[in-house]
């Protein structure tokens, strides 16, 4: 019996050992082939490698993300060619978000493959499954408290393309999007990043404000914790601190508003304490009672 069980153990292992050297060749593989097409930001022309390697499963599949590129503008996607994009880029997430591939996953620029797609703007389900699949991938980057990987995407515009999302996608794409900014902010360099010139506190700011203001006519309690865990996040820098006290949405002031989250808990908690730091009463009295002084800045 020790024998099987010791037999069962090395078998395991060396299929673990193989997928992670197939997932390691797929990164490879995918920073081999030629580039996405340049975004209207020139940051985005990251140089990567375009020589040719023999054909193989993994290439394929990789050569189906950017074979629709030119799909994207005009928009011409269709729905079978936006469920087979997807399904590579469900596997590109397995990638991401696994810590034996994530720094080559970074190293070959993997997720600049997927900015074409976010830079999109149709509202038809096959763009808007793309875009939220694309989304999904960032979001298994950032998931995991990496300095890193903020960095990379620090470097990229991830920002501007998350917030056209926030601004115009479906409720779980803003959902996503909003997610990722918020794990940007809650590393100390990208709350120094976003928070280092007005423009870019004013342009995070001004969508947060905006997706609060639409909330009446679309209500989304998971989708209103996350902007308030971004506006908490904010409230941590001083001057972003003193610009929330004249530009916080007066809705989240509101007792009427907010009583989505009644059974909320850590939101209720983290609404209370934005407030306190921006010196701003809530309609409803618990939430003054709840907390009384202000978090310790960080620049």
């Amino acid at each position: 019996m020790s024998c099987e069980l010791n037999e069962k153990r090395e078998g395991w292992r060396s299929q673990r050992r193989g997928s992670i050297r197939s997932n390691v060749a797929a990164v490879v593989a995918l920073s081999q082939i030629s580039s996405p097409p340049p975004l209207p930001s020139p940051s985005l022309s990251t140089p990567l490698s375009t020589s040719s390697l023999p054909p193989s499963p993994s290439l394929d599949r990789k050569q189906e993300i950017v074979a629709i590129y030119p799909l994207l503008s005009p928009p011409a996607l269709t729905a079978h060619a936006s469920n087979r994009v997807c399904n590579a880029l469900a596997l590109l997430q397995c990638v991401a978000s696994h810590p034996d591939t994530r720094a080559l996953f970074l190293q070959a620029h993997v997720p600049l493959f997927l900015y074409p797609f976010l830079n999109t703007v149709s509202k038809t389900r096959p763009f808007e499954y793309l875009r939220l699949t694309s989304l999904g991938v960032v979001g298994a980057l950032v998931k995991v408290d990496d300095t890193d990987v903020i960095n990379f995407l620090l470097s990229t515009e991830i920002i501007p393309l998350c917030l056209r999302t926030m601004e115009m996608g479906s409720e779980l794409s803003k959902t996503v999007a909003t997610f990722i900014v918020q794990k940007i902010l809650l590393d100390s360099a990208g709350l120094g990043y976003i928070c280092a010139t007005a423009e870019r506190f004013f342009a995070v700011s001004a969508v947060l404000a905006s997706m609060v203001g639409a909330l009446p006519d679309a209500p989304s309690a998971r989708l209103l914790k996350h902007v308030i865990r971004c506006y908490l996040r904010l409230s941590d820098n001083a001057r972003a601190r003193e610009a929330l006290r004249s530009c916080l949405p007066p809705l989240l002031l509101d007792a009427g508003f907010t009583a989505c989250l009644k059974d909320d808990v850590q939101t209720r908690g983290w609404l209370a304490q934005l407030l306190v730091n921006v010196g701003r009463p809530h309609g409803d009295a618990a939430f003054a009672a709840s907390v009384t002084e202000p978090t310790v800045l960080q620049g």
